[in-house]
């Protein structure tokens, strides 16, 4: 039996790929679930790093490649530590992208070891895990990146269930969790990922387009879009 209010029934998980209603960001559902994304704004996000395009449509987030742009992040301007992340996406065949989580950024140029060695992060870039998309012929949708810190946490070689999981042009259904050190990743219901780090326990969730450098190899204006964004506390 449905508990819930008939004004908050869509508050409920949805177990198919289709739109969500508008939601209010942050409203726990009963189960647990948090919406990050109310559909109709960006309000509990707030952009860093890049100067991509982010706007809002047919309740989805659109990102849209940009010339002469680094890589650049929405982000939430709330941060998670022990979760279950879900989101669906669409993304153009030839670009790249991913989400952050447990990320981070510095207000100010900052020198911090990385694995014993020292490195500058400019201020305001945007580091830290990704789920990384990529449509290309790679596939390595679902894998583990450190942005911007350490690279590759867990390449998708070798995983050939993961590989052919992804919908070229199609809605994809992502999940992360993270508890503690082990890491999760999950694409259309298959397990891509599993690996221990602890090198950030909490940080922002963001939603990553990839910079394109002059716009002349990949020309500006393709587009990614995000719907469902929700998150479980653990």
């Amino acid at each position: 039996m449905n508990l819930l209010p008939a004004g908050l029934r869509h508050l409920l998980p949805s177990l198919t790929f289709a739109a969500s209603l508008a939601v209010v960001p942050g409203l726990h559902a009963a189960d647990g679930w948090i919406n990050l994304f109310n559909g109709k704004n960006l309000d509990g996000w707030e952009q860093h790093s890049g100067v991509a395009k982010y706007r809002v449509e047919d309740n989805c987030i659109v990102g849209t490649t940009v010339a002469k742009t680094g890589n650049s992040f929405l982000c939430t301007t709330q941060t998670y530590g022990d979760f279950i992340l879900e989101f669906e996406f669409q993304v153009a065949p030839d670009m790249n992208s991913g989400v952050q989580f447990r990320s981070e950024y510095y207000t100010k140029e900052t020198e911090a070891a990385v694995n014993g060695k020292k490195k500058k992060f400019p201020a305001d870039r945007v580091f830290g895990y990704q789920y990384e998309i990529d449509p290309s012929p790679r596939a390595y949708t679902a894998g583990v990146y450190d942005e911007a810190r350490r690279g590759w946490l867990a390449e998708l070689k070798g995983n050939e269930a993961a590989q052919k999981a992804f919908k070229a042009g199609g809605w994809n259904l992502a999940r992360i969790e993270c508890q503690g050190d082990h890491i999760q990743t999950w694409i259309n219901g298959v397990k891509a990922a599993d690996l221990k780090d602890a090198m950030t326990l909490k940080g922002i969730i963001a939603l990553q387009v990839h910079g394109i450098g002059d716009g002349i190899k990949k020309k500006p204006g393709e587009e990614i879009r995000w719907r469902n964004i929700r998150l479980k506390p653990l």
